[in-house]
């Protein structure tokens, strides 16, 4: 499935004679593989699952609804201890189902919903996954959902999950990922447009049958790749709301963890935060920077003005620069470079997929003969016309708008680093840039010790996390728990001590 085919009317595009430059050279023995170059890049980025992508032929799953209407049903997990939190799961709305997106032939976006432990009238808060093309189950089992899968397979409350302080929903998106499926191959989504619609389009009809949720303050959240969704999806609500194409959604925010955005600054970032860790040396240091990176520089000026190959090829381009860094870098966990790679995913979620292949989990969810396909490669290949596009275009206007953004990074990850995230969000230009260039990093405290640092001024917030990589929510629940709680509250600012105050003021 993977074949990198150059005609001859692309062979002689700068950026396609750029990518020969950089691709390793033929052995004596053997004819250069354009097809094996591109499988060994894309399997030292992504995660890999045993399966592809759910396009099928005769799916049995939940019926859908003719007239674009969301059918779900009440979600119980089976083996479920309950026990550790003093709440009821009969008391709460837990709910699993299928959208039939309206723009599209035959796909089907499956989503989970979990009503807040505390209150319903908490925010509702949805959460993406990137990849792109990783299942967003991943984020509901292993960091911030109301379960953790115990090893025997049974559920258990978990302690700093989301729902706490949020209503959760989390989807998986783009079609293909997770048990989301198509009966059509049209439905693979290449571009920010595509997906952007498919997910305003899933949330009106989750608030026509929902209309208990449709006035309560509105986050967008995710990590990774949904640095390119969160501002695509989050400029769709806001044009929505203004055009009053539908419901109003209560668009108050959105926040990207260690997320790919800007890939120009973030790219260039890849050497100096390698450099700066003692991932690599002085001398390759300079080698990147004399040689690839100029490479890279000029791949994504002409991925902006040379169409969709241009874009596809800038990719391999820049990420000569990254498999370059993690050659010397051995076998470091490139998410968490404090530990080593291990398996396919760099982490153990083994436990994932035996839980969701249970035949009592299946029916549960309602999802039939559907595989489940924890990242697919297919919909990441898709994507790579959109990978090194500039998402970070469209986000002034929503912050000039009141629409407020968090950008928060663990400090050890290494593929979507804090450095490159804080240098976009410091070059960006919008009114409040000098302010909040100008402001000072704050400690951002929780129970009295120091979680991160902080930096805000107006709409805009940076978080530095410390003690944890690529998954924040994993490495550090408690203080991931405690950032979105004050975020959504307004206090994030401010110290632990006075959002305290604040909150029971109010």
């Amino acid at each position: 499935m993977w074949y990198f085919t150059i005609t001859t009317t692309t062979l002689w595009s700068p950026l396609v004679l750029l990518l020969l430059l950089w691709s390793p050279p033929p052995s004596s023995a053997s004819t250069f593989n354009h097809g094996e170059t591109v499988k060994n890049l894309i399997r030292n980025l992504n995660l890999f699952p045993p399966h592809d992508i759910n396009i099928l032929a005769n799916p049995n799953v939940v019926p859908t609804d003719k007239n674009n209407k969301i059918v779900e049903k009440p979600l119980r997990f089976p083996n479920f201890s309950g026990e550790g939190e003093g709440i009821s799961l009969d008391d709460l709305a837990h709910r699993a189902g299928y959208y039939p997106l309206q723009h599209s032939h035959a796909a089907k976006m499956f989503y989970l919903f979990f009503e807040s432990r505390i209150n319903k009238k908490d925010p509702v808060v949805i959460w993406l996954t990137g990849g792109p093309g990783c299942s967003s189950e991943l984020a509901v089992f292993y960091e911030n959902g109301p379960f953790k899968i115990a090893n025997n397979m049974s559920l258990v409350w978990n302690e700093f999950g989301w729902d706490k302080v949020s209503n959760l929903l989390y989807v998986d998106q783009p079609t293909g990922t997770g048990f989301s499926y198509s009966t059509d191959t049209r439905d693979i989504r290449h571009d920010e447009d595509g997906v952007s619609n498919d997910l305003y389009d899933f949330l009106q009809a989750f608030f026509a049958e929902h209309p208990e949720y449709a006035e309560n303050d509105f986050f967008i959240t995710g990590e990774s790749y949904a640095g390119h969704y969160i501002p695509a999806f989050a400029a769709r609500v806001h044009k929505g709301n203004k055009a009053k194409e539908g419901i109003h959604i209560n668009l108050k925010g959105f926040a990207i963890g260690n997320g790919l955005t800007d890939p120009a600054i973030q790219y260039k970032a890849y050497s100096d935060y390698a450099l700066d860790m003692g991932i690599i040396k002085q001398a390759d240091y300079d080698r990147i920077n004399k040689v690839m990176l100029p490479a890279c520089e000029l791949a994504i000026k002409l991925c902006g003005t040379d169409g969709k190959i241009a874009c596809t090829t800038s990719y391999f381009v820049c990420n000569t620069i990254f498999n370059s860094i993690m050659s010397h870098a051995g076998d470091i966990n490139y998410y968490d470079i404090r530990k080593k790679c291990e398996g396919s995913l760099c982490y153990d979620f083994s436990n994932m997929e035996k839980f969701l292949n249970q035949g009592s989990v299946r029916d549960a969810l309602g999802v039939g003969d559907i595989d489940f396909v924890s990242c697919s490669s297919t919909v990441y290949q898709a994507m790579l016309v959109d990978w090194m596009r500039n998402l970070e275009v469209g986000i002034p206007a929503l912050l000039e708008d009141g629409i407020n953004m968090l950008i928060y990074a663990g400090e050890y990850d290494l593929i979507c680093n804090w450095l490159g995230n804080s240098r976009w969000v410091h070059a960006m230009e919008w009114s409040g840039q000098n302010e909040f260039v100008a402001s000072s990093e704050v400690p951002f405290t929780v129970d009295d010790s120091e979680a991160g640092l902080l930096k805000n001024y107006g709409p805009l917030s940076f978080l530095k996390v410390h003690d944890a990589g690529h998954m924040v929510p994993m490495d550090q629940p408690k203080a991931s728990l405690e950032m979105l709680k004050r975020w959504t509250q307004g206090t994030l600012s401010r110290s632990g001590d006075d959002a305290e105050v604040l909150v029971a003021e109010l």
